[in-house]
């Protein structure tokens, strides 16, 4: 029996969010501040204060999971936290120039894995590939949690 489009999708996307469990890890480290420095970006992209809870929803993890990354990459000088601007006891997490570097860098990498991946694709498939990823991402937000 073939797969569905819908369970096609879900494989793809289980398939690339176990790729960091290599038995590495180092690796594994740095794709965790990766992952919490780019939801950090995500939230000020929209405007969004960068709380830990923010950062947890962005994830889709635990407020107690969030801290913790927050914490590693706040040590790894990727992320820094701040008073909150509208409440001192709340803290606000921003990305610093060692953490913008790092999204560089793996965004650089992503795209070079896109290519691998579609590498004999013409441009134009290229693009409506990656235009439909768009579109599923745009409706996925539209769907709520």
């Amino acid at each position: 029996m073939t797969a569905g489009p819908g369970q096609l999708l879900f494989t793809f996307v289980r398939h690339w969010s176990r790729r960091a469990a290599t038995g590495d890890a180092t690796v594994a480290e740095q794709g965790r501040l990766v992952l919490v420095t780019e939801a950090v970006h995500a939230l000020a992209a929209r405007a969004e204060p960068a709380t830990v809870n923010a950062v947890a929803r962005e994830l889709g993890i635990d407020q107690s999971g969030a801290s913790r990354l927050i914490r590693s990459a706040v040590e790894a000088r990727y992320l820094t936290t701040t008073r909150g601007r509208g409440d001192g006891r709340r803290r606000e997490v921003s990305v610093t120039d060692t953490g913008a570097a790092a999204l560089r860098h793996a965004h650089a990498w992503q795209e070079e894995v896109f290519a691998e991946l579609t590498a004999g694709w013409s441009g134009r498939r290229r693009e409506d590939f990656r235009s439909a990823m768009a579109d599923l991402l745009s409706r996925s937000d539209r769907l709520g949690p």
